[in-house]
């Protein structure tokens, strides 16, 4: 068995970002048996929850000792009696918690914390230094593992690239992009830079610019901001939607060049939801090209969603320096301009009008 001591402490996500609901692929009954009967090896991990984490529920609390572990996951491990508190087995996940309570949870080996592996990858490394790093995500890369691809994502070539990374939460990883979204992303290096970019992102502090080539004649005017909450598809939970009950989302949109078959548009965004300029897109009446989640259709040579994180500026949380970057749009997307008529011009898209 093996054992560790972990103090818990703030879990610093993206708050501004809607996480998918996290799902195991297998129930307890199959991932937690008797080690002595399958040889798996427990991971003992002692804890004792700290000031900021008094009053919490026991399973929120885990889940921030456990990031590699879904809540729900860790809810069963406290149902079966897996997880002991102050000496005493806890049997409920909404136990409240209170600073200076130690404990041991047995870990059993789930897909989803196997997964959590280093995998060396080749990454486009556009800014490094000893806080934090800006990586150019190609289409296709999934960003952090989830079922159907608990391999050979950029966690798993972040922990390869720096095996610090493995003392951060998701690997430093404080944003997402979609897997067919190509794109610029910053990852922390320490805790204090993961803690200080969750704050700027959430402060709306970091701006974060896409291209994108969308379906239809853009018509009217040609800046639209759009003002519409966003939340699960009520009628498909695979799917975000703009919706009355969901989160405030705001995204300003910019017409570069019109076709007839469609349009290349820039988009700013004031917030930071799951697919949101995806479905603010859509909701406009101008769904991304080979977008089939959100009524788009292959057109142009492309098969993935036509959208790139182009730009992403913010005041460096350590040295307080103003740092921009940027990254070139992928060949892919260049030959659709192509072949739609559109023209390709660097400057015409990347600087005018950036905030």
């Amino acid at each position: 068995m093996k054992q560790g001591k972990f103090i818990i402490s703030t879990d610093p996500f993206d708050p501004a970002e809607d996480k998918p609901p996290a799902a195991d692929t297998q129930p307890l009954d199959d991932e937690v048996l008797d080690s002595a009967e399958t040889g798996v090896e427990i991971d003992l991990r002692p804890f004792v929850i700290d000031a900021a984490h008094h009053g919490e529920r026991l399973d929120r609390a885990l889940a921030v000792l456990a990031p590699e572990f879904s809540r729900s996951y860790l809810q069963q491990l406290i149902e079966s009696g897996a997880v002991s508190l102050k000496g005493a087995p806890a049997t409920r996940s909404s136990q409240k918690v209170k600073a200076g309570d130690e404990g041991v949870i047995e870990l059993r080996p789930t897909p989803q914390s196997q997964s959590f592996r280093p995998e060396p990858m080749a990454l486009d490394v556009v800014y490094e230094d000893e806080h934090l790093l800006v990586v150019n995500k190609p289409a296709g890369l999934v960003v952090h593992p989830a079922p159907g691809n608990w391999s050979g994502t950029l966690l798993n070539g972040l922990l390869a690239r720096d095996p610090k990374a493995m003392l951060l939460p998701r690997a430093g990883i404080v944003h997402r992009l979609d897997k067919d979204t190509s794109g610029l992303m910053v990852v922390a290096r320490t805790r204090a830079t993961m803690d200080a970019l969750v704050q700027l992102i959430a402060a709306r502090e970091v701006s974060r610019q896409y291209v994108a080539l969308a379906h239809r004649d853009w018509g009217g005017t040609a800046v639209r901001h759009v003002d519409a909450p966003i939340g699960r598809d009520p009628r498909n939970r695979l799917r975000m939607a703009v919706v009355e009950s969901g989160k405030a989302a705001t995204t300003t949109f910019e017409l570069l060049q019109a076709a007839a078959a469609g349009c290349w548009v820039r988009a700013t965004l004031g917030t930071g939801r799951t697919h949101q300029i995806r479905v603010h897109m859509a909701h406009i009446g101008h769904p991304l090209v080979a977008d089939v989640l959100y009524g788009g259709a292959p057109a142009a040579g492309l098969a993935r969603q036509a959208l790139h994180a182009f730009r992403l500026a913010f005041a460096h949380p350590v040295t307080g320096k103003a740092v921009e970057f940027h990254a070139p749009l992928p060949a892919d997307l260049r030959e659709a301009l192509g072949l739609w008529g559109l023209r390709y011009n660097d400057l015409e898209w990347l600087t005018s009008h950036a905030p």
